[in-house]
């Protein structure tokens, strides 16, 4: 049977490798302390993006950017799907939806894993396999079955684990008051089923300038390495099945992360650490590889991309081949009532461009200027921010300015940031203080080339004025262009 399955293989297939909340924290990347074979392994062997990003760095809104090409401001999926939250997309996105886009271009499709954006119609797949998100290496075997399907049809399979988000509890044989959570790792060093649990020593862990280094930091900072290197092995063994069945020179296999790791500083902001992202896209068709990239690339790029892969993106409309007109297609389903269908000009074409021309050009530009956007995490979370970037300079809008920045559950209780706020509102916190971090400007303006860490706001600098002026101009520009409804608060707030 696998030698037939392997005779018939369609060329072109997809794998969309999504995580949670992880940074670029790979010894491709330059980690020293992270463990990650089989994705240093996959950049080798592909591209890797040194300069990509997340449009938000909250989990149901960017994996709603992921899997449409825009920003989460226009699929009108503000913040979280699940439970209270309720937020879900547009309806009139069905015809930009990855699944639907690649389904129409003749492939079969399936998700396994981490789903969290509505409506399902519009982000619909042929198939959804069960799976514990916790071990990617079960769900690998658990999609072994659909990619060694017996079909003439190249597949997309999306795969998306809940690691390393936070949870799971805390770990209790930790000596500290404030006990690390556990990042989804079995208590006592336990381990998951199929899987080689590497530990880590919080003494030995890098603390990245933007938190600070205390014993509890480094705790969480141990459990949130081990549960990445879950995922790695999860990687190493879905490529050994595409191996095995003939299928890995005919798979493109894209990596990423919805957003940046779960600390205070990363995610739910639109600082740095919470938008930059990993990014590798192994091509077997690209001839070019090892390659380091280091254009401005973005999260709203992925879905053309694919599209594109697939032969299947008209380059000159940016939009799908075959394109699905939403209002013939929700005609005779009244559930799909007119307020919730959308702006049409915002739903009609992609914001993202397709980066497969450029993969093998290392030196190819892609983007000047990136767009990023959060307005919810969980629905209790109102702070919108928008911010605009570049090489040089980074503006950063917080709208919600006069309010106290609002935290994440997760975020709020964990032991990293507690043993900071226990002490006082001046307490190190990173690039900042305690209170720096919850009461913020109106503006923060950062020359992120010579400052990555974002410590200097210059805003207020009259020095830095006129540059203050033209990203501000730059930003609500693009805030028009990108249909942000958001925009209207330049006039009266």
């Amino acid at each position: 049977m696998a030698s037939s399955t392997v005779a018939i293989a369609a060329e072109r297939n997809i794998v969309f490798f999504v995580t949670d909340d992880e940074s670029p924290t790979l010894g491709c990347y330059g980690d020293a302390v992270a463990v990650s074979p089989a994705a240093d392994a996959l950049a080798a062997d592909g591209t890797l993006f040194t300069h990509a990003y997340a449009t938000t760095a909250s989990c149901s809104a960017s994996r709603s950017v992921l899997l449409s090409g825009l920003h989460n401001h226009a699929t009108g999926q503000y913040g979280h799907q699940h439970d209270f939250h309720k937020f879900a997309a547009w309806y009139d996105l069905v015809g930009l939806s990855l699944p639907r886009a690649l389904a129409r271009s003749g492939y079969r499709t399936a998700r396994i894993g981490k789903y969290h954006v509505a409506p399902e119609e519009v982000f619909h797949f042929d198939e959804s396999i069960p799976g514990n998100t916790r071990n990617a290496v079960a769900m690998a075997e658990a999609s072994k079955a659909f990619l060694t399907a017996d079909d003439e049809r190249p597949f997309f399979l999306y795969f998306a684990t809940s690691d390393p988000h936070r949870g799971g509890g805390v770990d209790q044989t930790s000596d500290l008051d404030l006990k690390p959570d556990l990042f989804g790792n079995k208590p006592e060093r336990g381990s998951h089923p199929g899987v080689d649990e590497t530990f880590f020593d919080p003494a030995e862990v890098t603390v990245p300038p933007w938190l600070p280094d205390t014993p509890e930091t480094r705790s969480e900072l141990a459990q949130y390495y081990q549960s990445c290197s879950r995922i790695d092995q999860g990687l190493a063994r879905l490529v050994a099945i595409l191996k095995e069945a003939g299928l890995y020179e005919k798979t493109l296999i894209l990596f990423t992360s919805d957003h940046g790791m779960a600390f205070s500083g990363g995610k739910t902001t639109v600082y740095e650490p919470g938008l930059r992202v990993p990014l590798i896209v192994r091509d077997p068709y690209q001839a070019k590889r090892g390659v380091r990239h280091a254009a401005l690339v973005s999260h709203i790029d992925i879905t053309p991309s694919l599209v594109d892969f697939a032969g299947g993106l008209d380059r000159a409309a940016n939009r799908p081949v075959v394109w699905e007109e939403p209002a013939e297609y929700w005609k005779d389903k009244p559930y799909a009532r007119g307020e919730n269908r959308g702006p049409t000009k915002v739903l009609s074409a992609y914001q993202g461009r397709s980066w497969i021309p450029i993969l093998g050009e290392p030196e190819a530009e892609h983007h000047k200027t990136l767009l990023a956007s959060h307005t919810f995490h969980e629905i209790q979370m109102y702070y919108p921010m928008r911010a605009v970037r570049d090489r040089e300079w980074k503006l950063i809008w917080n709208i919600a300015h006069p309010l106290p920045y609002p935290f994440a559950t997760d975020l709020w209780v964990a032991s990293s940031w507690q043993s900071q706020f226990r002490h006082s509102l001046d307490a190190d916190y990173g690039r900042t203080t305690v209170g720096g971090y919850i009461q913020r400007p109106r503006f923060e303006l950062y020359h992120i080339a010579s400052d990555p860490f974002e410590t200097t706001n210059l805003a207020a600098d009259p020095a830095h004025a006129d540059t203050l002026a033209a990203y501000k101009r730059l930003l609500r520009e693009m805030q028009e262009a990108s249909g942000d409804r958001w925009v209207s608060k330049w006039e009266y707030e």
